[in-house]
């Protein structure tokens, strides 16, 4: 077998990098028949994978390959890691946190976690709207929860890391630079077995009280082999792009394990760089032939805003699976990708829609690889007011509402809607999701009460998000905790602010629509909206639009705020936190513009969930 003369490449072994440019790994491997799955634990994946010539690729913030990274030197680099984590006094079972940076480095430590038996826990890499207190408070209760023996962190949140690490009570901080001093050699290695533990994944909680999905070795196994066969069907010619971070569900385990697990090569770009340069996930997708990609409806939106003339020197028409996920599946912004990238061969057969969650390792269901996307018009009146899901020709957006619909369970797993009272409902009436299957976490780290919270008697699990069938297919409807109770009515935050977006003058994204109680406790709706105008008047006249269009789609008054661009908080999968938005105002990190102001957009504030 051919021996890859790049493994060593951006590994600190001290190669110069003049002396051999990083070459990508191959789409096809000439020597490995693809397996889908089917193994026991991530290392007996990895095992197989190394046996090939595919693996990861690793590009920098301008587009240029910086690390190729074969399985088989990420299988060499896992082990030599073990070792040293087990030499620096790390034990099996104890739990070792790693800030999430996009790059070999990460991978190594995680997939080396595997190969010790000690249990891995993703942290998010980047500071979000808070800054410095917010993202050392957060890892700390991370840290915390996961009663963390070391962490492992890059060396530019060296500092904030260790800070954490003081208030959790950590001793053992090591930046990637510090942890391949120890020896590489000589530990005795128990690697996890099928009945173990694979990682521990944060993806939501507050920052006082974050909750770690326990994922099992079974349910990586069950729920990648689930995604490579019967999500995305892939095939020996696929080749994966993601800009996804690593530290989320749909970035670790769609985009890292999955790949992985079907010996599919993927190519890489930071989350930081795709939020700077969109159109650089189009472009690296065209100069690799990439066949599949995943993101939330925000990156397809921003992504087509920003590839303004180049469309057309672009070739997409082998990209086949163009998957989404995250928050609602917006069918505009799916309609807007489509018909900008059209000039480019991207075929919106491509969509995916697609339903999962970290409780379920990733995926749950799927819709139809070969088909359009399918649009479910209901009527707005019918929905809100007898909780049925009504099909509905109307074309006046103020009576109707556009869900896509997200396919059918993956084998194996089942889904049911149920009402409040854990009464199974039928076709189009709308209730809260339940889920089971092999996929499913093995509860909250040593969280009991959080977990008896969500699971049933009967092996379902509570997802907290509301939808309903049709025709033997699951519509999600958003999340029951977001739900406004106004004036004895239920009321959907997203269809106050799809209404807003409707303006002119405010984009996709730009409102966030939540409940607070008011003074003598009653019920307030509060509409925080992203303003880019200057003039004071033209604030206000906007600020008198968008509360006239509130009344004149939702038919209730609201509290309108007018905030600075950037504002609102957005979790890695591309879900608007509306509660993250409540706090920030409340605390008065999100403060209400004054005349004058003057701002533009950038990238987006990508934040962990």
């Amino acid at each position: 077998m051919r021996v890859d003369t790049t493994t060593e490449i951006g590994t600190g072994a001290g190669m110069d990098m003049s002396a051999a440019r990083p070459q990508l790994t191959p789409t096809l491997n000439a020597e490995l028949v693809q397996r889908l799955g089917g193994f026991t634990t991530l290392c007996e994946g990895l095992d197989y994978a190394a046996q090939g010539q595919t693996g990861m690729n690793f590009y920098g913030p301008r587009g240029l390959l910086e690390v190729s990274l074969s399985y088989r030197a990420l299988r060499k680099r896992a082990i030599e890691t073990a070792h040293r984590l087990v030499n620096a006094g790390v034990k099996p079972g104890d739990r070792v946190a790693i800030v999430a940076e996009t790059g070999p480095e990460f991978m190594a430590v995680f997939f080396g976690c595997q190969y010790a038996g000690i249990v891995p826990c993703p942290l998010p890499y980047s500071m979000y709207i808070g800054g410095h207190e917010a993202y050392v408070s957060r890892v700390a209760g991370m840290l915390e929860s996961a009663h963390a023996t070391a962490v492992i962190t890059t060396a530019h949140l060296e500092q904030l890391v260790r800070e954490a690490g003081q208030r959790a009570r950590v001793k053992k901080v090591w930046n990637h630079d510090q942890l391949v001093q120890f020896d590489c050699t000589g530990a005795v290695l128990r690697p996890f077995g099928p009945e173990d533990v694979s990682y521990i994944q944060y993806s939501s909680g507050s920052t006082s009280n974050p909750k770690g999905v326990l994922i099992s070795q079974k349910a990586a196994c069950a729920n990648t082999m689930s995604i490579l066969r019967h999500g995305l069907k892939i095939k020996p010619t696929d080749r994966a792009f993601s800009w996804l971070p690593l530290y989320h569900d749909m970035g670790l385990v769609g985009f890292c394990l999955s790949p992985m697990m079907g010996q599919v090569s993927i190519d890489y770009l930071s989350t930081p760089a795709f939020a700077r340069r969109p159109a650089l996930w189009l472009k690296l997708m065209s100069d690799n032939q990439c066949t599949v990609s995943y993101g939330p409806s925000f990156g397809y939106d921003l992504a087509a805003r920003r590839i303004n003339g180049d469309a057309p020197s672009l070739k997409l028409d082998q990209w086949r699976i163009a998957g989404i996920g995250g928050d609602m599946v917006r069918a505009d912004v799916l309609k807007l990708f489509g018909e900008t990238l059209s000039v480019a061969g991207f075929r919106t057969t491509a969509f995916l829609p697609s339903y999962g969650m970290a409780e379920a390792t990733l995926g749950v269901s799927f819709a139809d690889t070969s088909e359009e996307i399918r649009v479910d018009v209901i009527d707005r009146t019918a929905m809100k007011q007898a909780g049925e899901a009504v099909p509905s020709k109307a074309t006046c957006p103020d009576q109707v509402r556009q869900f896509v619909v997200c396919g059918k369970p993956l084998p194996g797993h089942r889904m049911r809607v149920v009402d409040e009272y854990g009464n199974e409902l039928g076709e189009r009436r709308i209730g809260r999701i339940e889920i089971a299957g092999p996929s499913l976490m093995s509860g909250y780290y040593q969280n009991p009460e959080a977990t008896a919270a969500i699971m049933r008697q009967d092996s379902f699990m509570d997802t907290g998000d509301m939808g309903y069938w049709a025709d033997g297919e699951i519509v999600i409807t958003g999340r029951a905790k977001d739900m406004i109770l106004h004036n004895g009515r239920n009321i959907w935050p997203q269809d106050i602010e799809w209404a807003v977006e409707r303006l002119d003058q405010v984009r996709d994204g730009d409102v966030a629509a939540f409940a607070m109680e008011g003074a003598n406790g009653e019920d307030r709706v509060m509409v925080l909206v992203q303003c880019r105008l200057r003039d004071t008047a033209a604030i206000e006249e906007l600020r008198k639009q968008v509360s006239a269009q509130i009344v004149r789609s939702i038919g209730i008054g609201a509290d309108v705020v007018m905030v600075p661009p950037k504002s609102l908080p957005f979790t890695s999968s591309g879900k608007l936190s509306r509660a993250g938005a409540k706090a920030l105002h409340v605390s008065g990190d999100i403060a209400e513009i004054a005349g004058g102001f003057a701002g533009e957009a950038g990238p987006v504030a990508i934040a962990a969930e």
